[in-house]
């Protein structure tokens, strides 16, 4: 069960940092045969009812909880503290029925909430019928903007996986028009993200995939490997960003390349948070296969180590507690006590787990110098930073700013206003950013499209 608990934990270390959304709980053990099980939707609908009801206290005793959901809830302030913890979202107005789907081959129960701030679906990710993790994501009733489907055409495309016999499902977008066209591939930040790097109501893949094409630039995204495979990865202990992004954002770029209407020689790759880290990993990986990219754009990358930015991160999100509780407090010391351990990787078996990911991960990146690959890149870079991003901030921004300052193949710009996903709002809000309805900002899509255009 440790292993399979793998990627879910990432889901609640890595996602949670990179993108805010808030996850409660692993599945780790199961509970107490005595306690009712989620099994249904209609288990589902009962089990949110209650949650944001008057007495969510209930939970902790009559519903199955795995022994990690169970800590989870005791470090957040019992499920009293996880329900007050959605209050960013407002005041519960409709609650839709539950619908069953999958979480990386986990059971997971989708229920509709309309809140007064914003429209989410609650995902219940469930293990042997024991609430495992909580979660949110975009809202499935809202309705789509038919305006979107014009100035561009889509088309299905999928990634072969040869290391787990099956493929990741894409999307090419391509321009109104005969061709050939320059093309993107998108690679996502951390965690298990679709094409679309949904967060909440945002889908900032798919706003880069409209926009560029409507200016003539084709864009292909497909799921993330942890999204489709999560829980076959969970038992790859020797995982590393290799496996979780680097291999198929390389075979990416050969699958576009054989497309009609694509030009093979003005492919770029596009990273985003993690992904942008990959980049010199990925441009490395190109220099073997057949179709190289001639150029590459980063999106909130940071230089700096992994560890030291979730120490970061995990500081700036506690800032913004009004007050922090005794409990509040033990969770993030616990935190930082288990990233401590990653200043000793020598000591580390290969199955131990820091932050939701095994040592071999840690050790990957730690051999690899993302600023020092950077400098070593050829092919014209563009790098751009929202001013107003919490996660990647203006600190990192400096420390390229300085380093490549006298590289005449790189560009670098920043945004006032926007936040890690490009969208407009204040540091200050911290997650709440993500909770409205926006679109990737227009200069974003004008800058890129201008770089891909020189």
């Amino acid at each position: 069960m440790r292993k399979r608990a793998g990627i879910m934990a990432i889901l609640t270390a890595v996602l949670l940092i990179f993108t805010g959304i808030s996850v409660y709980g692993l599945p780790l053990a199961a509970p107490d045969q005595a306690e009712r099980a989620v099994v249904t939707p209609e288990d589902a609908d009962e089990w949110i009812r209650i949650l944001l009801g008057d007495h969510p206290e209930e939970l902790e005793e009559q519903w199955k909880l795995t022994d990690q959901m169970k800590l989870a809830a005791t470090m957040s302030g019992g499920m009293k503290g996880i329900a007050d913890s959605l209050a960013a979202l407002g005041t519960i107005e409709t609650i839709g029925s539950a619908y069953q789907g999958e979480v990386q081959g986990f059971q997971a129960f989708f229920i509709p909430c309309v809140f007064s701030a914003a429209s989410v679906d609650l995902i219940l990710v469930t293990d042997q019928g024991a609430v495992a993790g909580l979660t949110t994501g975009p809202y499935t009733n809202a309705p789509e903007n038919e305006e979107q489907a014009e100035g561009f055409e889509t088309i299905e495309l999928a990634i072969p996986v040869p290391a787990l016999n099956g493929e990741l499902p894409g999307t090419l977008t391509l321009p109104e028009g005969e061709g050939p066209f320059p093309a993107v591939v998108l690679v996502h930040g951390s965690g298990p993200n679709d094409r679309d790097e949904t967060l909440m109501n945002l889908k900032p893949f798919r706003d880069l995939a409209e926009g560029l094409a409507r200016e003539g630039i084709a864009v292909y995204r497909y799921d993330k490997r942890t999204y489709v495979y999560g829980a076959q990865m969970a038992d790859d202990i020797q995982a590393t960003l290799m496996d979780e992004t680097v291999e198929d954002a390389a075979m990416a770029v050969q699958i576009l390349a054989q497309q009609e209407k694509i030009d093979p020689s003005r492919i770029f790759v596009l990273g985003h948070s993690l992904g942008g880290n990959a980049v010199p990993a990925i441009d490395q990986a190109l220099k073997d296969r057949e179709v190289s990219a001639c150029g590459y754009i980063l999106l909130a990358v940071s230089p700096r180590p992994l560890e030291d930015l979730l120490r970061q991160q995990y500081d700036y999100l506690y800032s913004l507690m009004p007050d922090v509780t005794q409990e509040q407090q033990e969770e993030k010391d616990a935190l930082f006590r288990e990233l401590d351990r990653l200043q000793d990787l020598d000591s580390l078996a290969d199955d131990d787990m820091i932050a939701g990911a095994f040592a071999p991960y840690w050790k990957w990146l730690s051999d690899y110098d993302v600023l020092h690959r950077a400098e070593e890149m050829e092919k014209p870079c563009l790098l751009l930073q929202g001013e107003e991003d919490y996660q990647v901030t203006m600190e990192d921004f400096g420390i390229w700013q300085e380093a490549l300052k006298d590289k005449a193949n790189w560009q670098l710009i920043s945004y006032p206003g926007l936040t890690h996903l490009f969208t407009a709002g204040e540091k200050t809000e911290g997650p709440n950013a993500y909770l409205r309805t926006e679109k990737v900002d227009d200069k974003v899509i004008r800058d890129i499209t201008t770089f891909i255009k020189q």
